[in-house]
């Protein structure tokens, strides 16, 4: 995966951007100016980001794999620590599927019922590949996706989800919150070092 160079990711107009920010430069950015990236990210191949007016925020250390996409008007917040497996799908928007509508978006909004909806995914949560998250839903911190799964409702933190629709499953282990202090730390050390 090649990689754009900090110059070239500074060139492109983003709201904000960390430090060692790895974005491949098979991936596509769309109204960067509503697009904020933390530090210690990682953007693969072939990757959408597409923001509209209620942005898209990338908190810290965060990899976003191949194939996957963050699309709608929207607010789309992923916090710290989360992973985004291959071919995810996070909308914010969303046509009316019932019939009662016209859809896509070559038809003129008055003739559409496209529903738009911020969408949060909370720290330590982890998406697995090809899953599909819908406009409005909250991911509470710590939550895990199972492969394939359909996310229209919230999930509560600690939680693993999974299915078409998504069902709670189980309690997801909280070791992790241990690790971040202890990496936190051993951060603060090095950088106490330098």
């Amino acid at each position: 995966m090649a990689i754009l160079s900090r110059a070239k990711i500074e060139s492109m107009g983003f709201a904000s951007v960390g430090e060692n920010v790895m974005l491949s430069d098979k991936a596509s950015f769309y109204n960067c100016a509503k697009i904020s990236l933390g530090s210690n990210v990682r953007i693969d191949d072939f990757c959408v980001l597409s923001a509209g007016n209620g942005g898209i925020t990338i908190g810290n250390y965060i990899h976003i794999a191949v194939f996957s996409s963050l699309i709608g008007a929207g607010k789309i917040t992923l916090s710290d620590y989360c992973n985004i497996s291959s071919r995810v799908s996070i909308y914010s928007s969303s046509d009316d599927y019932t019939g009662s509508t016209m859809t896509n978006p070559m038809v003129p909004a008055q003739y559409t019922g496209v529903k738009h909806d911020d969408v949060f995914i909370g720290k330590h949560v982890i998406v697995g590949s090809g899953s599909v998250i819908l406009p409005g839903v909250i991911i509470a911190d710590g939550a895990a996706v199972g492969a394939l799964s359909l996310i229209q409702k919230d999930c509560k933190a600690f939680g693993t989800y999974a299915g078409i629709p998504a069902k709670f499953i189980k309690e997801r282990k909280r070791n992790l919150l241990e690790l971040e202090k202890a990496f936190l730390a051993n951060l603060n050390n090095d950088a106490e070092d330098d």
